[in-house]
């Protein structure tokens, strides 16, 4: 696959556009923008937004390319649909899949998001599991990450990863991050505390398997959700979603706008805060892998 990718700058970080297109309130979107770019850039790093532009595969969007697709109202796109929206030249968001797929198309081995997609609760009945672990075997990025969304089965995700032979490390901690909460029941494979380390570790990885690796970045102390609230907003969540029809590939969306509305926004703000710890983190990271990244 082809991908256009503007001549990039010292040490690139991949961004994937639907968080900005689809996980967080229109209005947020472009201020989101703006702040994980100065982030990237203060680490030394270069900001890549990854899109399907008219179905052209792009790594590094302009500003105005940005704003032309979040004004189309993007479809979004895993590993399954991106030819498609290929094929028909739509504007597309990228999920963590496909934007691990167009930054390994362009080089890029850094990639910054806020959780992974995984297995859905009540797999055993319904067998609903995200597309972006399997990315992580095909596309050699490593990907800074709170773990994987608190709405999803979290120890399951991190079975299916131990079977997929995904790396999974934390940084600065030992068990693996649930997004909104800074613990789960499951463990890392590998704890790193200075980012050197990780970036040597991660280079020789990505060369020697050609594979991703995952780095788990929980959401900082203080933006980490109470226990006994996030319960209860996320009961009322899913009974909206329900309520609202959402099947398939809807539920995540809509139980996670749901939950914005049920917290009061608190869901929201803890979702930006790991976003911009993770960008910082992925800029250091990046930096940090250049002197040791072959080419």
């Amino acid at each position: 696959m082809r991908v256009r990718h503007p001549e990039l700058g010292p040490a690139p970080v991949a961004l994937e556009s639907t968080l900005l297109a689809h996980g967080v309130p229109r209005g947020a979107a472009r201020p989101l923008a703006d702040q994980l770019d100065a982030i990237v850039r203060t680490k030394g790093a270069t900001p890549a937004v990854c899109a399907v532009l008219a179905g052209v595969p792009t790594v590094g969007l302009s500003p105005s390319q940005l704003a032309e697709l979040l004004d189309a109202n993007p479809v979004k796109t895993n590993t399954a649909t991106l030819g498609l929206a290929i094929a028909a030249g739509r504007h597309a968001a990228t999920t963590v899949s496909t934007t691990m797929e167009l930054a390994a198309g362009a080089g890029v081995r850094t990639f910054a998001t806020g959780g992974l997609g995984g297995v859905h609760r009540g797999y055993a009945d319904r067998l609903d599991i995200s597309a972006d672990l399997a990315a992580f075997t095909r596309f050699p990025v490593a990907v800074v990450a709170s773990g994987v969304k608190s709405i999803l089965d979290v120890e399951a995700t991190r079975e299916a990863l131990e079977t997929l032979g995904v790396p999974v490390v934390g940084f600065r901690c030992d068990r693996f991050p649930a997004f909104y909460r800074r613990e789960s029941e499951a463990t890392v494979d590998e704890r790193f505390d200075d980012v050197r380390t990780l970036a040597s570790y991660v280079s020789m990885e990505l060369d020697r398997t050609g594979r991703g690796v995952l780095i788990c970045n929980p959401i900082p102390e203080r933006e980490e959700l109470d226990a006994g609230a996030w319960s209860l907003w996320l009961a009322e969540a899913e009974r909206r979603a329900s309520d609202a029809g959402a099947t398939g590939r809807a539920v995540t969306p809509a139980v996670l706008g749901a939950l914005h509305e049920a917290s009061g926004g608190r869901t929201l703000e803890a979702n930006l805060a790991l976003v911009r710890a993770n960008a910082a983190l992925a800029g250091e990271l990046a930096v940090a892998m250049s002197p040791i990244t072959p080419g």
